[in-house]
């Protein structure tokens, strides 16, 4: 065929005239080219994405840099740490007023206290977890810190979360290895408006009441039977202490183990740590409220922390509080249960087995017990407490 010039119409030379021409080799190149780019540009946008979540999480936490110089200058004081990898974390719940959302619990009086400390011991092995509540309540000898207004405090013998209040988390530190003589690793501290978002982001969590509660001062009002507490709840209920229980510390340390137990329970029996649209939320309401020392402030080094724990079994993850009693010259103070507090410190420094028994059990805290307490070698001793496995709510 041929145009009116007489000249050939149809594919000319390199043009593809089958599908076999030169021209389709030509244009499936440039298609592979053109899929090969939008598959990179697809990469480098998730990549971005994924960087932007990355940097928003890791900007949440606060360093705590101030603490960290704080516990530089007594380095030489503080105790060694005896094995290696094992991990002691110490667990601050701030009852600060400042910051947002928390002034709706009182007034910003330019001070903090500790309202809730636990002292969390990660097993150099990772097969095993165990947290021990401090009564703020506990008379203890604090240190010479320094403070907020470069001053430094006297030491004083005085109430432990006196530590926080003077010289906020680096003092709560050092005062908790003279009382201990273990080595604090880490520290995280967590506000009121934290502990409330990170309740939430689970969906809630469950616990079991034997009895309806009506605490006005908590704004807490519940049934009893299996109940299922929101953010703000769960706040009331781990703070309550005037018409839950017999109203002692001792009883409110022993009700936030277990709701920790029971939130411990919901984050590991649910799909939350796998699927990334329920685990944003977790850790986005877990950084937004949290100081850590900088070698835990990014989301590197979180993981780092807790990548081991994923495999500890809820039967191995233990909560008890510190042996204690009344304070001799004051019955709403505390003070240590000896020998039995040093039993268990001296367990937690050498990284050796801490068994707990029911809190409803009659062993005295520190006793040997079980075949073979009085024949042959000692077994380890027995603490009240609790797992996290017991807080399951049928």
């Amino acid at each position: 065929m041929t145009d009116t010039a007489g000249k050939p119409v149809g594919p000319g030379p390199g043009a593809g005239a089958s599908a076999t021409g030169e021209g389709l080799v030509r244009r499936r190149r440039r298609w592979g080219r053109n899929s090969a780019l939008g598959a990179a540009a697809l990469l480098v946008v998730a990549a971005g994405a994924g960087w932007a979540v990355y940097a928003r999480l890791s900007a949440n936490i606060t360093a705590d840099e101030a603490a960290a110089a704080e516990l530089a200058r007594y380095e030489r004081e503080r105790p060694t740490a005896l094995v290696r990898d094992a991990q002691n974390i110490l667990l601050i719940g701030s009852d600060t007023r400042a910051g947002d959302g928390n002034g709706k619990y009182g007034k910003d009086a330019g001070t903090e206290r500790s309202d809730t400390t636990i002292l969390l011991h990660l097993a150099a092995d990772r097969h095993s977890a165990t947290a021990v509540s401090l009564p703020r309540d506990l008379m203890v000898d604090i240190p010479a810190c320094g403070q907020k207004d470069g001053r430094r405090s006297d030491p004083v013998f005085a109430m432990f979360n006196h530590s926080f209040q003077v010289g906020g988390s680096a003092c709560t530190i050092r005062t908790v290895e003279k009382l201990t003589g273990i080595r604090i690793d880490h520290h995280m501290v967590l506000d009121f408006s934290g502990f409330k978002e990170m309740v939430d982001a689970v969906d809630g969590v469950t616990v079991c009441l034997k009895e309806p509660v009506d605490d006005k001062a908590a704004k807490l009002r519940l049934p009893a039977g299996k109940v299922r507490l929101d953010g703000e709840q769960a706040l009331g209920f781990v703070r309550a202490r005037e018409s839950l229980g017999n109203g002692s510390d001792t009883e409110r340390m022993e009700r936030q183990q277990r709701f920790l137990g029971a939130l411990v329970n919901k984050v590991r029996g649910s799909d939350v740590l796998l699927n990334p649209a329920k685990l944003y939320p977790v850790l986005d309401a877990a950084t937004s409220s949290l100081t850590t020392d900088p070698e835990l402030a990014s989301l590197r080094g979180l993981y780092q922390l807790v990548r081991g724990l994923r495999d500890i079994p809820t039967e191995r993850v233990q909560f008890l509080t510190v042996p204690r009693e009344s304070y001799v010259y004051d019955a709403n103070r505390d003070q240590l249960v000896e020998p039995e507090a040093e039993r268990l410190f001296a367990r937690l420094r050498a990284d050796q087995p801490v068994v707990v028994t029911q809190e409803d059990a009659q062993e005295t805290p520190g006793q040997n017990t079980g075949p073979g307490a009085t024949d042959g070698p000692s077994p380890a001793p027995t603490f009240r407490g609790r797992t996290a496995a017991e807080q399951t709510c049928e």
